[in-house]
């Protein structure tokens, strides 16, 4: 069949007729829903949720931090200074030992030997030397009489006198025997903590070996030493000048407890110049001995108080592109974004310079969802009381 040209042309007008009368009858229905956004709609009355808080009026310590080192007040490396076997260990490692405590003995028979025979020889000498003395006397009577001669008399004075001065070597062999005595007892030359032992009973320990038997450190107290900036040294060495001494705190990075404190009493005569730092030390009683020898800690040493410092929580605090900014609550439950100049951290406080005054609330969780103008609604309702 060939192709009607009427119905050709016909097809087009009515598909148009067609899709204008559906357009009529159903255009409700197939309108697009405007889209909702936060200029848009019904999202200008959205409240985004927020915790707050006060900018309030805090007398806040001025402090320099650091990281350091805690050092017992003093260590001691204990060793043999004589040659023997080890034959009993009197204290347990780890322990506390006392000052003259016995920690180890060694075998003392050959050193009580050689002790009873230099008191013997001791004694041989003495009895000669009293003989030699009585020769010289009988030999100087002699003399007197015509009997002996004077060379006599001198060989037997030096006789007497070499004798008498053998008796003082004697003497002092046997000190030095009863010295060595005493060191087969090895004590404890201070009060403080033993480490681990080193060398077992039954081992032959050295005089003068470089193995230590046991090392003993005072833990209370004890010593911390860190490093600040030179550039705090003016204000640091100010406070000492003026205080003698500078209240300290110190805790162990991982330690939820409350942290020692402490006494900032020494610093360093120079300035590291490859670091930029100079050492400083401090003293810490340490009697709950919650600072170890070598333990690495969060050292905080404070200057002075500022009484009237402005002071936010630390997450109030937010950092763009421009810098520090926090946002402040406006009277109609808006936000305002407020530029912030910080003068310093202190834990969960942050003191304001510049950019909020006291009695503002701030916004202290909630940030993300927060634009200069957003409507808020306050989750925590006590910190707002008082807040227009």
């Amino acid at each position: 069949m060939m192709p009607n040209p009427l119905s050709s042309l016909l097809a087009p007008v009515a598909l148009a007729a067609f899709l204008s009368a559906a357009a009529c009858s159903g255009g409700e229905a197939i309108q697009a829903t405007p889209p909702s956004g936060r200029g848009g709609g019904g999202g200008q009355n959205a409240q985004v949720p927020v915790t707050v808080a006060k900018a309030v009026h805090k007398s806040m310590p001025i402090t320099i931090q650091g990281i350091g080192t805690v050092i017992a007040a003093s260590t001691v490396s204990v060793h043999a200074q004589i040659t023997g076997e080890m034959t009993s260990v009197n204290f347990k490692e780890g322990e506390d030992v006392e000052k003259g405590q016995v920690l180890v003995t060694l075998d003392k028979r050959p050193f009580e030997a050689a002790l009873q025979q230099a008191q013997a020889t001791l004694e041989k000498d003495t009895a000669q030397a009293a003989n030699a003395r009585a020769q010289a006397a009988r030999y100087q009577d002699l003399l007197e009489r015509g009997i002996a001669t004077r060379e006599q008399v001198d060989t037997m004075r030096t006789q007497a006198a070499a004798l008498d001065a053998t008796v003082a070597a004697d003497r002092a062999n046997v000190e030095t025997a009863k010295v060595q005595l005493t060191y087969a007892t090895i004590i404890a030359p201070m009060s403080g903590r033993t480490g681990l032992l080193q060398v077992h009973p039954g081992n032959l320990v050295r005089a003068q070996d470089t193995q230590t038997i046991v090392t003993i450190n005072k833990v209370t107290p004890v010593y911390v030493s860190f490093s600040v900036p030179e550039g705090q040294l003016p204000a640091l060495k100010r406070f000492i000048a003026a205080q003698g001494t500078l209240p300290a705190s110190a805790i162990a990075p991982t330690d939820s407890g409350s942290p020692s404190t402490g006494r900032i009493n020494f610093i360093d005569n120079a300035v590291d110049p490859t670091t930029g730092t100079i050492k400083v030390k401090g003293t810490f009683p340490n009697d709950d001995r919650r600072l170890w020898p070598g333990q690495f800690v969060n050292v905080t040493v404070t200057l002075t108080s500022d009484p009237n410092a402005i002071v936010v929580p630390t997450p109030a605090v937010q950092t763009g592109q421009q810098g520090t900014f926090v946002f402040v609550v406006q009277p109609d439950q808006t936000v305002d974004l407020r530029p912030v100049t910080v003068a310093r951290i202190a834990g969960d406080d942050t003191v304001v310079q510049a950019g909020v005054a006291a009695g503002d609330t701030v916004v202290t969780d909630g940030h993300l969802r927060l634009v200069p103008g957003s409507r808020i609604s306050v989750k925590n309702s006590s910190a707002t009381k008082g807040t227009p």
